[in-house]
């Protein structure tokens, strides 16, 4: 019964995984890994029972007629009786049994084979032995493998016959004569070992070539002592080993235990002497006393191949002298960078999406929303920061299987906000908002279809065209907070002095009112238009809170078609559920979605790809599209200095151990590419894969494999290539590869002395690095503003700052994937992230504005702590959030204040125009109000309202008794203190109301 249900369970696995691959086009995959496996397991399984099985049938034909009268035969005799009348049976088990572990552990090295059959040249010869890397890559590792298996083959039939002659004479451990083994067990014995060590020849010739993966030396690939002795040694062990062969073999003929055991000592003492102790001499007695000048040029070599494998030897380096003073008027001139710098943390105000924007308890965004850029009306780019609201899953307190799986079955609607903008309570501006979606950026992009059913979150598997599906609220508006869009957007205005500072008011104010009501009529058409989709879905009324909502019925072409019972039934047997029988409303046309996760959909069409931690979405031709960026890999690359992908990858942010490198053992990696962008729909789960980096010759080998899976990158359209962005994972890897290969020369490589370290983020508790950043930034030099991913380095063991890198991820730009470096003087200090942070922390003039705050019931969150290149040196940006009421249920953080920092100084302001103000002008504000009118000019209508605070007038008034009495306290310590106390408790009690 169990191996009727295993068998079940097998098969059904194999044909819905059968019919997955064949809804998404992707059966070639399917179909080449499948009779890889099979042509591997066969091959593989039959050469070890021919092998196995021969030197068992040999040994039982060669047996002696007539054994010794012994103590030991006496007692073998027992154990021959109970065999002999079942001895084919024992053969076919362990012959069987063996041929199956052999073709299972073959069948999974099928990635080997396919890479080892395609091979492509890398044009590129290794410097000691003058093959292509293509040979190292893809050659190599197969050859490796394949004679592994032929030894354990050959191990297992010498122990197979030694067995076999034991149990029947041919090999005695107890004889008078003297003669312990037969002479046709000394032919057989003596022939599996010189097969043996015939390959053990070969393994010493291949082991010639992976001196280029040694890690003997001071840096990784062969050095002084594996081209000068262990090369040397190799290869005489090579020839050691044939003439041990040939005098095994010619055993045949000598038949006596001489031969044999005279080749076994040779082999053995001249693997000591020649591949142990002779690399040691050279390695302890020339080497170390002259390191640096042996070694130099290998090290010369693992430098230049490091950083070919990993993209960074065309990496831009400037000397940087970042000044560190800057002038009231250089910068006014810097005015135009103000605009672009992405203030919203998306770290950060990921809760206020989820609160401002969430509509129901069922769904949900992520911790950390993506960056990307949009066009305004413009058609000017801004980053902007998106997310989709994906479905959790039904209330829990009607989580059932029918609600999970049949009408709580997808999300809905895109979500976007303004990178640099903010309301004047703080909170983002948004440009694509509610439900239906509305904003600028469907005006820009044109209507899209707003539905999620392949996302991050969700059931395991959903079935459509059965049961009506929830779709949306109708009136979601009445329910969630009036959303800050672009009319809203926060003009600069003067920092408070400290006694004017205030708290965040909650979320329910006057000022959202007032919006409320400018944003009537545009609320009104939208509401009408819902009401109209509503209609041409269906709608219902929720039977507990009376309240009307869309329904849907799913018409794309995504999933599998439930045609049959019989596709029921397989799918009921895979998820172990009955219900898909019995539920009535699935019929032949109702689908069946799993494999949801856009990583999982990607990794399962291309097994041989990595695949990035960080999809985002993002609105391609009228369809949601996750976009992916996927990696190939290898561990082959000569000389390239191997890394823990999953250790490079980890920040604040990435867990990097969720990772995983699937085509390489202990996800080490030394060679990788951004040689694929690839594609899921949101709507109907279609994966498209391009070719990004069509010269990369890992992605030419898995294309010979699979052919006519991966799309030219020719084919990607113009609203796609405008969201292709630099993948964050390629860029933290090389960014932990430049912390030591950004020296170039031998010999300050070998000191050490100028290796950086990534800083850990001092904005978070944790020792995690920090995240590199998407921003928009003025790189020194350029003409305009790039899209970049952006990163800092401090000197290993110090937290000054070392260098800024950032790469363009503008990919329109001809300078896509440009790294760019910019190394600061080591004779100069420049702080680092920790140092600015501390300074942020200790400043008297910050600490008037934060202390208020922090003694308060609110709770001050720290932005992310962005730098880039600014009037000639390097600014810090760290906006500050503040979330009232201690962080309840209700509230979210508000972008309060922008700290500053440049040089040595530090500022604070209410945004980052201010800030900078005060860091520079001492008050004078040299950066104008961009909204100032010019003289003689008039104020436009409504700037007087503008100017207007808004908030919890209550608790600003507290909060501002709170500071009055803090200055007082500094004079009089025992009356104000009084004074301080009742100020705090009006506060608690305002923001408890």
């Amino acid at each position: 019964m169990v191996v009727i249900i295993a068998g079940l369970a097998l098969a059904a696995n194999f044909w819905t995984d059968y019919k997955w691959f064949s809804s998404v086009g992707f059966t070639t995959v399917f179909l080449t890994e499948l009779w890889t496996r099979v042509l591997l397991f066969a091959v593989s399984a039959l050469v070890m029972a021919v092998i196995v099985g021969a030197s068992i049938f040999f040994a039982y034909r060669s047996r002696p007629g007539v054994r010794p009268m012994s103590l030991e035969q006496q007692g073998l005799d027992r154990y021959r009786q109970s065999i002999d009348p079942h001895r084919k049976l024992f053969f076919w088990i362990a012959v069987g049994a063996l041929a199956l572990l052999a073709g299972a552990a073959a069948s999974g090295d099928w990635r080997a084979y396919l890479q080892f059959v395609h091979a492509t040249d890398f044009g590129t010869p290794d410097p000691e032995f003058g093959m292509d890397i293509g040979f190292f890559a893809f050659v190599y590792p197969f050859l490796r493998t394949l004679l592994g298996y032929v030894y354990a083959a050959v191990i297992l039939a010498f122990i197979a016959a030694v067995i076999v002659h034991y149990l029947y004479g041919g090999v005695r451990l107890q004889n008078d004569s003297g003669q312990r083994a037969t002479p046709a067990a000394r032919v057989h014995l003596s022939v599996l070992l010189g097969v043996f060590v015939l390959l053990r020849a070969g393994s010493y010739w291949l082991d010639r070539y992976g001196l280029v993966f040694s890690d003997r030396g001071y840096t990784f690939g062969a050095s002084y002592t594996d081209v000068n002795a262990v090369k040397t040694a190799l290869t005489i062990l090579t020839v050691i080993s044939v003439i041990c062969a040939v005098l095994f073999f010619a055993n045949i003929y000598f038949k006596n235990t001489m031969v044999p055991m005279a080749s076994l000592g040779l082999l053995v003492l001249s693997a000591v002497l020649v591949g142990v102790a002779y690399p040691e001499i050279v390695q302890r007695f020339q080497v170390r006393p002259n390191e640096l000048r042996l070694e130099q040029p290998y090290i010369e070599r693992n430098i230049e191949y490091t950083r070919d494998a990993y993209g960074i030897a065309d990496a831009e380096v400037t000397d940087y002298d970042a000044t560190t003073e800057l002038t009231p008027q250089e910068l006014a001139s810097e005015a135009d960078t103000i605009p672009s710098v992405r203030l919203a943390d998306p770290s950060v105000i990921s809760q206020t999406f989820q609160q401002m924007q969430q509509v129901r308890g069922f769904y949900q965004f992520p911790d950390v929303l993506e960056v990307d850029r949009y066009p305004d009306t413009d058609g000017n780019l801004i980053d902007t920061i998106v997310a989709v609201r994906e479905l959790d899953g039904p209330p829990s307190d009607q989580d059932n299987w029918l609600n999970r799986h049949l009408i709580y079955t997808h999300g809905y609607g895109m979500v976007a906000a303004a990178g640099n903008l903010i309301d004047p309570e703080g909170r983002p501006v948004f440009t694509e908002y509610n439900i239906p979606p509305r904003g600028e950026l469907s005006e820009v992009t044109g209507e899209y279809e707003p539905r999620i059913y392949y996302g991050r979150e969700g059931a395991e598997y959903v079935i459509v065209q059965a049961e009506n599906e929830y779709d949306y609220p109708l009136d979601p508006e009445e329910e969630t907070e009036e959303v800050p869009t672009l009319e809203d957007a926060q003009e600069p205005t003067p920092s408070p002095t400290p006694d004017e500072a205030r708290a965040p008011s909650d979320s329910g104010t006057d000022a959202e009112a007032d919006s409320a009501t400018e944003e009537g009529a545009q609320d009104e058409a939208t509401q009408e238009g819902a009401d109209s989709e509503a209609t041409e879905n269906g709608s219902g009324e929720d039977g507990e809170d009376g309240q009307s909502q869309a329904y849907n019925r799913y018409e794309g072409s995504g999933g599998v078609q439930l045609s049959s019972f019989f596709d029921r039934v397989l799918y009921a047997i895979k998820y172990q559920e009955p219900n898909i029988l019995l539920n009535s409303a699935i019929t032949g046309d109702s689908r069946i979605i799993y494999e949801r996760d856009p990583l999982e959909r990607v990794e399962r069409v291309a097994p041989f790809l990595t695949v990035d931690s960080s999809p985002y979405p993002a609105v391609v031709d009228g369809r949601i599209q996750w976009i992916v960026d996927a990696y190939t890999t290898s561990n082959g690359y000569p000389y390239a200095n191997p890394i823990d992908f999953n250790q490079a990858v980890t920040d604040t942010f990435t867990d990097g151990t969720a990772q995983q490198v699937g085509t390489l053992p202990g996800n080490e990696v030394n060679y990788i590419r951004n040689s694929v962008k690839a594609t899921v729909d949101a709507y109907d789960g279609t994966v498209t894969l391009y070719a990004w980096d069509e010269e990369d010759p890992v992605l030419q080998t898995w294309m010979s494999a699979f052919p006519g899976i991966v799309t030219p990158r020719s084919e990607m359209s113009e609203e796609l290539l405008q969201h292709v962005r630099y993948p964050d994972d390629l860029f933290k890897v090389q960014r932990e590869i430049m912390r030591q290969y950004h020296v170039t020369n031998a010999e300050a490589f070998y000191g050490g002395q100028d290796f950086w370290t990534v800083p850990t983020d001092p904005t978070r508790d944790t020792d995690d690095p920090m995240p590199p950043y998407r921003q928009t930034i003025n790189y020194p030099g350029g003409d305009t503003a790039s899209f970049s991913l952006t990163t800092t380095f401090v000197p290993r063991g110090r937290e000054n700052l070392a260098a800024f890198m950032a790469v363009n991820s503008d990919a329109e730009s001809e300078d896509y994937g440009q790294l760019q470096l910019l190394e600061l003087p080591r004779s100069t200090v420049n702080f680092g992230p920790g140092q600015v942070q501390n300074a942020f922390d200790s400043d008297a003039a910050v600490r008037e504005v934060l202390l208020p705050l922090e003694q308060s019931n609110a709770e001050v969150t720290r932005g992310n702590l962005l730098t880039l290149p600014f009037g000639g040196g390097l600014l810090y940006v760290e906006p500050l959030y503040v979330q009232a009421g201690g962080g309840g249920a209700a509230s979210f953080p508000l972008l309060q204040q922008v700290m500053v920092g440049f040089g040595e100084d530090v500022a604070i302001g209410n945004n980052l125009q201010d800030a900078l103000n005060n860091l520079f002008g001492e008050g004078e504000a040299p950066l104008p109000d961009p909204e100032e009118p010019a003289e003689g000019e008039e104020p436009a209508e409504g700037d007087a309202e503008a100017e207007e605070p808004s908030g919890d007038q209550e608790l600003t008034d507290a909060l501002n008794e709170a500071v009055e009495a803090w200055e007082e306290a500094q004079e009089n310590q025992d009356q104000a203190n009084e004074d301080l106390r009742e100020a705090l408790e009006a506060i608690e009690e305002a923001l408890n109301e």
